[in-house]
Protein backbone atom coordinates (compact mmCIF):
# COMPACT_ATOMS: atom_id res chain seq x y z
CA UNK A 1 0.00 0.00 0.00
CA UNK A 2 1.34 3.52 -1.22
CA UNK A 3 0.50 6.84 -0.49
CA UNK A 4 -0.74 7.05 -4.30
CA UNK A 5 -3.49 5.14 -3.60
CA UNK A 6 -4.95 7.14 -0.60
CA UNK A 7 -7.54 8.98 -2.36
CA UNK A 8 -9.23 6.12 -3.79
CA UNK A 9 -9.67 5.12 -0.50
CA UNK A 10 -10.26 8.36 0.64
CA UNK A 11 -13.40 8.98 -1.58
CA UNK A 12 -14.88 5.57 -1.31
CA UNK A 13 -14.87 6.18 2.57
CA UNK A 14 -16.49 9.64 1.90
CA UNK A 15 -18.67 8.57 0.04
CA UNK A 16 -20.11 5.77 2.70
CA UNK A 17 -19.82 8.61 5.40
CA UNK A 18 -21.77 10.78 3.31
CA UNK A 19 -24.35 8.13 2.53
CA UNK A 20 -25.33 7.70 5.77
CA UNK A 21 -25.22 11.10 7.05
CA UNK A 22 -27.97 11.43 4.58
CA UNK A 23 -30.04 8.56 5.32
CA UNK A 24 -29.34 9.80 9.08
CA UNK A 25 -32.06 12.52 8.21
CA UNK A 26 -34.56 10.70 5.58
CA UNK A 27 -34.47 7.71 8.42
CA UNK A 28 -35.95 6.80 12.07
CA UNK A 29 -33.68 4.45 11.94
CA UNK A 30 -30.38 3.78 13.06
CA UNK A 31 -29.62 1.17 11.37
CA UNK A 32 -28.48 1.68 7.68
CA UNK A 33 -26.74 5.45 8.83
CA UNK A 34 -24.47 3.31 11.20
CA UNK A 35 -24.18 0.75 8.80
CA UNK A 36 -23.03 3.02 5.93
CA UNK A 37 -20.69 4.88 8.04
CA UNK A 38 -18.74 2.04 9.86
CA UNK A 39 -18.05 0.84 6.24
CA UNK A 40 -16.43 4.03 5.26
CA UNK A 41 -14.60 3.57 8.42
CA UNK A 42 -13.61 0.09 7.25
CA UNK A 43 -12.52 1.17 3.77
CA UNK A 44 -10.53 3.52 5.66
CA UNK A 45 -8.49 1.37 8.48
CA UNK A 46 -7.97 -0.63 5.74
CA UNK A 47 -5.99 2.51 4.00
CA UNK A 48 -4.26 2.80 7.27
CA UNK A 49 -3.29 -0.87 8.11
CA UNK A 50 -1.91 -0.97 4.40
CA UNK A 51 0.16 2.14 4.62
CA UNK A 52 1.50 0.65 8.23
CA UNK A 53 2.59 -2.81 6.91
CA UNK A 54 4.57 -0.91 3.57
CA UNK A 55 6.28 2.05 5.67
CA UNK A 56 6.81 -1.02 8.48
CA UNK A 57 5.83 1.77 11.00
CA UNK A 58 3.27 3.18 12.92
CA UNK A 59 1.89 6.72 10.06
CA UNK A 60 1.99 8.44 12.78
CA UNK A 61 5.55 10.68 12.33
CA UNK A 62 4.33 13.52 10.33
CA UNK A 63 1.90 16.09 10.41
CA UNK A 64 0.11 14.11 7.19
CA UNK A 65 0.19 11.27 8.76
CA UNK A 66 -1.71 12.43 11.92
CA UNK A 67 -4.27 14.28 9.84
CA UNK A 68 -4.96 11.19 8.67
CA UNK A 69 -5.88 9.19 12.07
CA UNK A 70 -7.86 12.74 12.70
CA UNK A 71 -9.97 11.78 8.99
CA UNK A 72 -10.68 8.84 10.38
CA UNK A 73 -11.82 9.31 14.11
CA UNK A 74 -13.99 12.09 13.33
CA UNK A 75 -16.57 9.65 11.71
CA UNK A 76 -15.88 7.47 14.91
CA UNK A 77 -16.53 10.20 17.16
CA UNK A 78 -19.87 11.06 15.02
CA UNK A 79 -21.13 7.47 15.03
CA UNK A 80 -20.70 7.11 18.60
CA UNK A 81 -22.37 10.41 19.49
CA UNK A 82 -25.10 10.11 16.67
CA UNK A 83 -26.02 6.41 18.13
CA UNK A 84 -25.94 7.83 22.05
CA UNK A 85 -28.10 10.94 21.29
CA UNK A 86 -29.77 10.19 18.00
CA UNK A 87 -28.22 14.06 16.92
CA UNK A 88 -28.60 13.37 13.26
CA UNK A 89 -26.87 16.72 11.82
CA UNK A 90 -23.68 15.64 13.75
CA UNK A 91 -22.58 12.72 11.03
CA UNK A 92 -22.64 15.14 8.10
CA UNK A 93 -20.84 17.78 10.26
CA UNK A 94 -17.92 15.26 11.16
CA UNK A 95 -18.27 13.93 7.94
CA UNK A 96 -17.26 17.44 6.17
CA UNK A 97 -14.73 18.45 8.60
CA UNK A 98 -13.21 15.00 8.32
CA UNK A 99 -13.04 15.27 4.15
CA UNK A 100 -11.62 18.95 4.61
CA UNK A 101 -8.62 17.31 6.70
CA UNK A 102 -8.60 14.57 3.59
CA UNK A 103 -8.54 17.16 1.02
CA UNK A 104 -5.60 18.78 2.61
CA UNK A 105 -3.80 15.50 2.48
CA UNK A 106 -4.62 14.98 -0.86
CA UNK A 107 -3.60 18.09 -1.99
CA UNK A 108 -0.49 18.54 0.01
CA UNK A 109 0.53 15.17 1.38
CA UNK A 110 3.67 15.21 3.66
CA UNK A 111 6.61 12.95 2.74
CA UNK A 112 6.22 9.12 4.15
CA UNK A 113 9.16 6.87 4.66
CA UNK A 114 10.28 4.16 6.80
CA UNK A 115 12.58 6.48 8.57
CA UNK A 116 12.15 6.45 12.34
CA UNK A 117 14.59 7.78 14.88
CA UNK A 118 15.37 5.30 17.86
CA UNK A 119 12.75 7.26 20.48
CA UNK A 120 9.86 6.75 18.35
CA UNK A 121 10.82 3.15 18.36
CA UNK A 122 9.56 2.74 21.58
CA UNK A 123 6.29 0.70 21.96
CA UNK A 124 4.77 3.45 24.13
CA UNK A 125 4.89 5.80 20.30
CA UNK A 126 1.77 4.40 18.95
CA UNK A 127 -0.62 4.37 21.52
CA UNK A 128 0.79 7.62 23.05
CA UNK A 129 -0.21 9.35 19.40
CA UNK A 130 -3.51 7.57 18.65
CA UNK A 131 -5.15 8.13 21.89
CA UNK A 132 -4.65 11.65 21.72
CA UNK A 133 -6.10 11.66 17.96
CA UNK A 134 -8.74 9.76 19.21
CA UNK A 135 -9.24 12.69 21.82
CA UNK A 136 -8.62 15.42 19.45
CA UNK A 137 -11.72 14.32 17.45
CA UNK A 138 -13.68 13.61 20.24
CA UNK A 139 -13.33 17.42 21.39
CA UNK A 140 -13.81 18.74 18.13
CA UNK A 141 -16.81 16.94 17.62
CA UNK A 142 -17.41 18.48 21.09
CA UNK A 143 -16.42 22.17 19.74
CA UNK A 144 -19.33 21.42 16.89
CA UNK A 145 -21.70 21.13 19.02
CA UNK A 146 -20.66 24.40 20.60
CA UNK A 147 -20.90 26.08 17.81
CA UNK A 148 -23.85 24.64 16.70
CA UNK A 149 -25.40 25.76 20.01
CA UNK A 150 -23.86 29.61 19.67
CA UNK A 151 -25.26 29.75 15.89
CA UNK A 152 -28.91 28.16 16.94
CA UNK A 153 -29.19 28.90 20.05
CA UNK A 154 -32.51 31.00 20.20
CA UNK A 155 -33.72 27.63 18.25
CA UNK A 156 -33.07 25.06 20.11
CA UNK A 157 -35.86 22.99 22.45
CA UNK A 158 -34.03 20.77 24.71
CA UNK A 159 -31.04 22.97 25.85
CA UNK A 160 -30.07 20.50 28.78
CA UNK A 161 -29.89 17.57 26.82
CA UNK A 162 -27.64 19.16 24.23
CA UNK A 163 -25.46 20.35 26.93
CA UNK A 164 -25.50 17.13 28.60
CA UNK A 165 -24.24 15.20 25.47
CA UNK A 166 -21.31 17.92 25.37
CA UNK A 167 -20.01 17.15 29.04
CA UNK A 168 -20.24 13.78 28.65
CA UNK A 169 -17.77 14.08 24.86
CA UNK A 170 -15.59 16.24 27.15
CA UNK A 171 -15.35 13.99 29.37
CA UNK A 172 -14.33 11.66 27.56
CA UNK A 173 -11.95 13.57 25.23
CA UNK A 174 -10.03 14.82 28.25
CA UNK A 175 -9.64 11.52 30.13
CA UNK A 176 -7.95 9.93 26.98
CA UNK A 177 -6.00 13.70 27.07
CA UNK A 178 -4.79 12.55 30.45
CA UNK A 179 -4.34 8.98 29.63
CA UNK A 180 -2.03 9.98 26.58
CA UNK A 181 -0.14 12.32 28.56
CA UNK A 182 0.53 9.75 31.32
CA UNK A 183 1.99 7.30 28.52
CA UNK A 184 3.88 10.01 26.96
CA UNK A 185 5.34 10.67 30.41
CA UNK A 186 6.49 6.35 30.84
CA UNK A 187 7.93 6.92 27.27
CA UNK A 188 9.88 10.03 27.98
CA UNK A 189 11.53 8.32 30.94
CA UNK A 190 12.49 5.44 29.44
CA UNK A 191 14.04 7.29 25.71
CA UNK A 192 15.32 10.42 27.45
CA UNK A 193 15.41 9.52 31.09
CA UNK A 194 12.90 12.66 32.47
CA UNK A 195 8.80 12.25 32.63
CA UNK A 196 8.61 16.24 31.99
CA UNK A 197 10.57 18.43 30.51
CA UNK A 198 8.75 22.01 29.87
CA UNK A 199 9.19 20.88 26.03
CA UNK A 200 7.31 23.81 23.76
CA UNK A 201 4.58 20.56 23.15
CA UNK A 202 4.31 19.65 26.78
CA UNK A 203 4.06 23.17 27.55
CA UNK A 204 1.13 23.34 25.36
CA UNK A 205 -0.31 20.04 26.06
CA UNK A 206 -0.83 21.10 29.72
CA UNK A 207 -2.38 24.35 28.78
CA UNK A 208 -4.72 22.84 26.97
CA UNK A 209 -5.40 19.97 29.82
CA UNK A 210 -5.97 22.83 32.04
CA UNK A 211 -8.25 24.31 29.59
CA UNK A 212 -11.01 21.72 29.51
CA UNK A 213 -10.43 21.31 33.06
CA UNK A 214 -11.50 25.77 33.35
CA UNK A 215 -14.55 24.15 31.20
CA UNK A 216 -15.48 20.94 33.43
CA UNK A 217 -15.15 22.81 36.55
CA UNK A 218 -17.31 25.87 35.63
CA UNK A 219 -20.00 23.46 34.66
CA UNK A 220 -20.08 22.12 37.71
CA UNK A 221 -20.88 25.62 39.24
CA UNK A 222 -24.89 25.87 40.17
CA UNK A 223 -25.63 28.92 38.06
CA UNK A 224 -23.22 28.22 35.11
CA UNK A 225 -23.79 29.68 31.56
CA UNK A 226 -24.73 27.50 28.73
CA UNK A 227 -23.38 30.09 26.58
CA UNK A 228 -20.04 30.92 28.59
CA UNK A 229 -19.13 27.29 28.76
CA UNK A 230 -19.17 27.16 25.13
CA UNK A 231 -17.41 30.01 24.31
CA UNK A 232 -15.33 28.35 27.24
CA UNK A 233 -15.08 25.05 25.04
CA UNK A 234 -14.01 26.77 21.66
CA UNK A 235 -11.25 28.71 23.42
CA UNK A 236 -10.02 25.37 24.58
CA UNK A 237 -10.20 23.87 21.23
CA UNK A 238 -7.91 26.48 20.03
CA UNK A 239 -5.84 25.74 22.82
CA UNK A 240 -5.62 21.94 21.33
CA UNK A 241 -5.13 23.51 17.81
CA UNK A 242 -1.92 24.97 18.97
CA UNK A 243 -0.54 22.06 20.64
CA UNK A 244 -1.28 20.42 17.66
CA UNK A 245 0.04 21.98 14.75
CA UNK A 246 0.83 25.49 15.83
CA UNK A 247 3.49 25.06 18.44
CA UNK A 248 5.63 23.73 14.59
CA UNK A 249 5.53 27.73 13.48
CA UNK A 250 6.21 28.89 17.26
CA UNK A 251 10.32 30.14 17.37
CA UNK A 252 11.18 27.77 20.92
CA UNK A 253 9.77 25.19 18.93
CA UNK A 254 12.57 24.43 16.53
CA UNK A 255 14.54 22.69 18.85
CA UNK A 256 11.80 20.52 20.31
CA UNK A 257 11.82 16.76 19.91
CA UNK A 258 8.11 16.84 19.28
CA UNK A 259 7.55 18.83 16.74
CA UNK A 260 5.84 16.54 13.67
CA UNK A 261 8.59 16.32 10.33
CA UNK A 262 7.89 16.42 7.13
Amino acid sequence: MTWDSFTYFAISAVVLWGSGAALAYGSKRKLWPALLTTLGLIVFSIFIAGLWMSLERPPLRTMGETRLWYSFFLPVAGLLTYLRWNYKWILSFTTVLSTVFIIVNIVKPDIHNKVLMPALQSPWFAPHVIIYMFSYAILGAATLVAIYYLVREKKINNKAHLMEMTDSLVYAGIACITLGMLIGAIWAKIAWGHYWSWDPKETWAAATWIGYLLYIHYRLKKNSSDKTSMILLIIAFILLQVCWYGVNYLPSAQQSIHTYSS
